[in-house]
């Protein structure tokens, strides 16, 4: 055999797969024991399973020094809703205990509803801006492609709750909609694209803001009455009653949604800020940050970060949960997830042991090179805090998901600490956890990142249920 040297085979001349590449590359596989092994494992098995750290799994046990859950998981379904579940899952812990409930949920449809409608008349305000903008125009193009998917941030989902309040999930239930939202989503896609080469055509012939905007009334009245078909009307009122888990009865008579909301939601919503983890030079720890075309409700608050060190995010989420309270946050879900077991660990999987070769991009890495992101909203229900060196820091944390029962135990998962300095992106915090200079940093103009920005994910890439 032919003896060919390493210097040609990594650079071949015209950048072309030639046939002594894939020769020799074949030939050192098959001599190589550990390479076949993984292969025979691996086409027999999901690589998850093969790749498993058994000792990260035994040693991860569902014990926590600190634990606030005592109620049962929701479940968003075949839908990116995470960040509204986690929103509303937050919220519904003081109404619980407001009305002496074990159990009760906020309406999800309901904010579902009018988050669809906001979007889309934010979405066709941003094109009535750039009407005179070329189609492929990157904006427009990244608008065009993702005008209404299902996830938001946490922002977003304050601006829907201060507008149009909250309902009981009995007043405006579930439909196979709100469950499985793809085809809704695909019908009103077609409209809203329909309205953005409508004002197109107008302003090319010179058509006045006025005349643009009138369009707009008629095509969110489409797509209000498309949501009402999927999702029924939303109510401007209802009757509240209900027996506690004393058995007593309780009546508040009629109320608004917005009644609902000032009544029942007992946490001081205006006091939380977006506490971010970006490690990327584009944003400066210590300042604020948002991303464009990033929103729902025309008119609303921005969505505003404030980037943080991990671990001040870490002893701010922490303090919170000891505090009694538990806290929203944004992750990359995905990563070194075991979804039966419940389970993160930055070294749940030894891929680098069946591949035989090394993953080396780090958090900043893995943002610019599109590797990570955020991707999933949850609830920190429990901590588990260890003293080391004298210092009180977390061990692992309980995690409240909205994927319903079937995976992790009963629907909670455990993190393990290292999983949260690798793949936690974002908490909503109250402003006095921070430190002085970072409240006065909430202050400063934010820095704007282009709409495609991955620290924007949250709102596109929401995974579902299943």
């Amino acid at each position: 055999m032919t003896s060919i040297s390493t210097d040609s085979i990594r650079s071949p001349k015209n950048g072309a797969l030639e046939p002594y590449q894939l020769a020799t590359w074949r030939e050192e596989f098959e001599a190589t024991p550990v390479y076949r092994m993984s292969q025979n494992a691996v086409c027999k098995n999901a690589v998850d399973e093969i790749a498993l750290n058994r000792q990260v799994v035994t040693q991860s046990d569902f014990t926590f020094s600190h634990v606030l859950d005592d109620w049962t998981v929701t479940n968003q379904k075949n839908t990116g809703r995470c960040w509204m579940f986690a929103g509303l899952n937050l919220f519904r812990v003081g109404a619980m205990k407001r009305m002496n409930l074990k159990d009760f949920q906020f309406s999800q449809s309901y904010t579902f509803f009018w988050d669809k409608l906001e979007r889309s008349n934010y979405f066709l305000e941003r094109h009535i801006e750039m009407a005179n903008h070329p189609v492929d125009d990157r904006r427009i193009a990244w608008l065009l492609d993702r005008p209404l998917d299902d996830g938001g941030q946490w922002n977003m989902f304050v601006n829907i709750i201060k507008k149009h309040g909250l309902v009981p999930q009995s007043v405006m239930p579930e439909t196979e909609s709100s469950s499985n939202s793809s085809r809704m989503n695909s019908i009103l896609l077609y409209k809203l694209r329909e309205g953005a080469k409508t004002f197109r055509e107008m302003a090319a012939k010179n058509a006045t803001l006025e005349a643009l905007r009138d369009t707009k009334t008629e095509i969110l009245e489409v797509v209000y009455r498309i949501l009402s078909v999927h999702l029924g009307t939303p109510p401007t009122h209802f009757d509240w009653q209900w027996n506690d888990a004393d058995k007593q009865f309780h009546r508040d008579g009629e109320m608004t949604p917005q009644d609902f909301a000032a009544k029942y939601v007992t946490l001081p919503i205006d006091d939380y800020v977006c506490l971010v983890n970006d490690p990327r030079a584009t944003s400066p720890f210590g300042r604020t940050f948002t991303v464009e075309c990033l929103g729902n409700v025309e008119g609303g608050n921005i969505v505003k970060y404030l980037n943080v060190e991990i671990d001040l995010m870490k002893q701010i989420a922490m303090q919170t949960v000891i505090d009694g309270e538990p806290v929203w946050m944004g992750c990359d879900v995905g990563k070194m997830m075991q979804r039966n077991l419940g389970l993160w660990d930055a070294k749940l999987y030894d891929y680098d042991g069946v591949y035989d070769t090394t993953f080396t991009l780090d958090k900043s890495a893995r943002l610019q090179y599109h590797q990570t992101l955020m991707t999933h909203a949850m609830l920190f229900t429990g901590v588990d805090v260890v003293s080391v060196d004298g210092q009180e820091v977390p061990r692992r944390w309980r995690v409240e998901n909205s994927w319903g029962e079937d995976s992790g135990q009963k629907g909670f998962y455990l993190m393990n600490d290292n999983w949260f300095d690798q793949y936690m992106f974002e908490i909503a915090a109250r402003k006095d956890y921070l430190p002085d200079e970072l409240r006065d940093a909430l202050e400063l103009e934010p820095i704007v990142l282009p709409p495609w920005d991955p620290m924007g994910a949250l709102a596109h890439e929401a995974w579902t249920e299943k």
